[in-house]
């Protein structure tokens, strides 16, 4: 086997080199965003967007491996690598409907990429096929580069714990991503240290009781009353509950009962998610719903049964990885690319590979300047599609970052 040459050798030429790679993908890539965008597919049933990730890596000859059911892993690199970045891609869709308009709007009324995972996918896939050209000279360093194409983000628990559980995170030493952000200008790249997302669980709750005719509510346990009730104290109650910095938000998205606004019904539910900014209150927080639930519904006399399902954390990106994405930003798009952003109340599954590994994610702006801005989970989100290859140059010198400077590892 060859020697391998000193680290300070692979540097700012290589990523130059792989950056104008990533240019002149912009068409295939563009291309393989807009087939998924026309063919998204929801949570756990992204087996076509999962063999349209295969084809392009197995025509550039990029080692893969499906995992069971959805999403793939694939590696460029020498198995025994020094040291391993990854870089991870969320590949579902929303079940939201298509409202944009465009040429190539989702085929499906019901699905819908209403949150850009179509652009983080093939902005790792630009990343990873880039890369490949440039095998040799990272083997050469000892270095290798994982890619994490993740099914099931959007669903609680998401799709991370798939991955992990079936070696995604073996050998790595540090794990990047992206996700987009229509408040911010394409070519620009929103970073923290720190606590970047809030944690996030899916909270259900469901009444019964007797029902009846609304002329005589007082022979029924109203179960409309207590459901409303339900949704206006609990989160009231939790307020007061835990601790006010810890930002604690329980918010309802879909509320049922009855069919006739002349009947009480006999069942009912709300559901929504419990959102923190801070890890250790999320901890301390588990059961409090549920208590919150009976105490309010107590005097109505119909049963609760409240369904808390633990989501993820927050999303805490390490210092060092932080500094890796700003030297790739500046690479990527110049040395002004970097702007603040803050802690949201945004949920994302990425948090629990920073569990295992050290990381960070970016915050990749898509609005084209001076245009509209549009918001998350609706269905009119347009990204301008310059945000694809800019994501593939970040990931991509982000992991060549990594790699060649000291200081942006604690892990030497």
């Amino acid at each position: 086997m060859n020697p391998r040459l000193p680290t300070q050798h692979l540097g700012n030429d290589l990523v130059a080199a792989v950056r104008a790679r990533v240019d002149d993908l912009q068409a295939l890539l563009v291309q393989v965003r807009r087939d998924l965008h026309v063919h998204p597919e929801l949570s756990w049933q992204e087996t076509r967007t999962t063999a349209v990730i295969a084809e392009q890596l197995a025509a550039a000859g990029v080692e893969h491996r499906l995992l069971p059911g959805t999403g793939l892993i694939a590696d460029i690199g020498p198995a025994d690598a020094e040291q391993r970045v990854a870089l991870r891609a969320d590949i579902d869709a929303l079940p939201v409907h298509d409202a944009t308009g465009l040429s190539y709007a989702s085929a499906d009324d019901g699905a819908a990429h209403a949150c850009g995972h179509d652009v983080h996918t093939t902005a790792v896939l630009g990343a990873a096929l880039a890369l490949k050209q440039h095998e040799s000279e990272l083997a050469a360093h000892g270095r290798a580069v994982r890619f994490l194409f993740q099914p099931a983000e959007e669903v609680i628990p998401g799709g991370s714990h798939h991955v992990i559980d079936h070696g995604g995170l073996e050998d790595v030493h540090q794990v990047f991503a992206v996700h987009c952000d229509p408040s911010i200008d394409v070519g620009r790249v929103g970073l923290v240290t720190g606590a970047l997302t809030s944690a996030c669980d899916a909270v259900t709750v469901t009444l019964t009781g007797k029902g009846g005719h609304t002329s005589r509510p007082h022979l029924t346990q109203d179960l409309t009353f207590a459901l409303a009730k339900v949704v206006t104290d609990v989160p009231a109650a939790l307020s007061r509950r835990l601790d006010p910095r810890a930002g604690a938000a329980l918010v309802w998205g879909h509320v049922q009962a009855g069919n006739a606004s002349n009947v009480i019904p006999a069942e009912g539910m709300v559901s929504g998610t419990l959102r923190l900014l801070d890890v250790d209150v999320w901890r301390e927080a588990d059961g409090l719903v549920e208590q919150l639930v009976n105490e309010v519904v107590a005097p109505y006399a119909v049963a609760a049964r409240t369904h808390h399902v633990r989501g993820v954390p927050p999303v805490v990106n390490s210092a060092a990885a932080v500094l890796s994405l700003s030297r790739a930003a500046a690479a990527a798009f110049g040395a002004d690319a970097v702007v603040p952003t803050r802690q949201s109340l945004g949920g994302e599954d990425f948090s629990w590979y920073l569990t295992h590994v050290p990381g960070a994610m970016a915050r990749l702006g898509t609005r084209t300047p001076d245009g509209p801005t549009y918001e998350l989970h609706q269905g009119d989100l347009v990204v301008d599609e310059r945000a694809i290859t800019g994501g593939a140059r970040l990931l991509a010198s982000a992991a060549l970052y990594h790699a060649t400077h000291e200081d942006d590892s604690p892990l030497r």
